[in-house]
């Protein structure tokens, strides 16, 4: 049994501001958004069809009442440990006798989350465009004059259609759309896509625009780039465009939902940070344990290599 030396201690304070962060790059999360889960490993509560259709609730005096069921268990999960330390040096602090104050400490951990977020960016984006994982209806790649670099194409149709396989597979249209940045700045400079805003918008199409023409809630840009162990860049989105439906208001993975990014209760975490004489630096550690997972692959259509 540990003594209390050895039980890791947490700054309250810091972890309130790893919880908060965000980033306006990462955009997984539209996708994927977190769940707690109070164990580390388990089964993924997966969707089918029936999961996502309503019920007739009313019931007759003395009948039976009807029972429902959260989801099936499906594939196995096991969240995975993500943990990194950043350095406050001593020549950053006024006082170097002190633990560093609230201001250098979050500049510390936020720098943490930058790097571990785009981490878990890279996961989601994996995932989502893994066309494996789609049904023979659920995904298309598109060539030729299909492309939305032609003209011509019928880019409307191709998110109708999409819609339309979601609709056949689970029951409900999608509200979310996710572009790799290379197929959004394709579908805003479409000829039929500008067009619909020739009266009402001469500023440049935006995310939120495209959304309302789409019929869909959100659209989101994945414009996080990543770097290969030679230093090539690359869009961690790719030359995708994903159509799912993923509730407005997350608090349990019991939901219907096309993913979500299980993660330990409490998590991500700050440690208190300690004084490494070597580095001549306070260390503060960030712990993160997580997995996102596709629990709802039905709701989702993928539409490769649009631009």
């Amino acid at each position: 049994m540990m003594n209390s030396s050895q039980v890791r201690v947490i700054d309250p304070i810091l972890t309130t501001v790893v919880q908060g962060y965000k980033n306006a790059d990462f955009v997984g999360s539209a996708l994927f958004p977190r769940v707690p889960v109070s164990v580390a490993g388990g089964k993924i509560i997966e969707f089918g069809k029936e999961h996502f259709l309503s019920y007739q609730t009313q019931r007759a005096p003395g009948g039976t009442t009807k029972r429902i069921t959260f989801g099936y268990l499906g594939k196995p999960y096991s969240v995975e440990n993500h943990a990194l330390n950043a350095p406050v040096p001593r020549e950053y602090m006024r006082d170097a006798s002190k633990v560093p104050g609230i201001n250098l400490g979050t500049r510390a951990v936020n720098l943490v989350m930058r790097v571990m977020g785009l981490g878990l960016e890279i996961q989601q984006a994996s995932l989502a465009t893994d066309a494996s994982q789609y049904g023979v209806n659920n995904k298309v790649t598109l060539s030729g004059t299909d492309k939305f670099s032609n003209d011509a194409s019928d880019i409307f149709g191709t998110f109708d259609d999409g819609k339309e396989a979601v609709r056949s597979a689970c029951g409900m249209y999608p509200n979310v759309a996710l572009f790799g940045p290379k197929a959004f700045k394709a579908t805003k400079r479409h000829p039929k896509v500008v067009d619909r805003f020739k009266y009402t918008s001469k500023e440049s199409i935006t995310a939120d625009m495209l959304a309302a023409q789409l019929d869909l809630d959100k659209v989101v840009v994945g414009k996080a780039v990543m770097a290969s162990d030679a230093g090539v860049m690359s869009d961690v989105w790719g030359n995708y465009i994903v159509l799912a439906y993923v509730p407005g208001q997350v608090s349990q993975m019991e939901e219907p939902s096309y993913g979500y990014t299980y993660t330990l209760e409490g998590h991500p975490i700050v440690e208190t940070p300690f004084w490494d004489k070597d580095a001549k630096s306070w260390i503060y550690g960030v712990t993160d344990e997580r997995v996102p997972v596709l629990s709802g692959i039905a709701s989702g259509f993928l539409i490769i290599n649009p631009d």
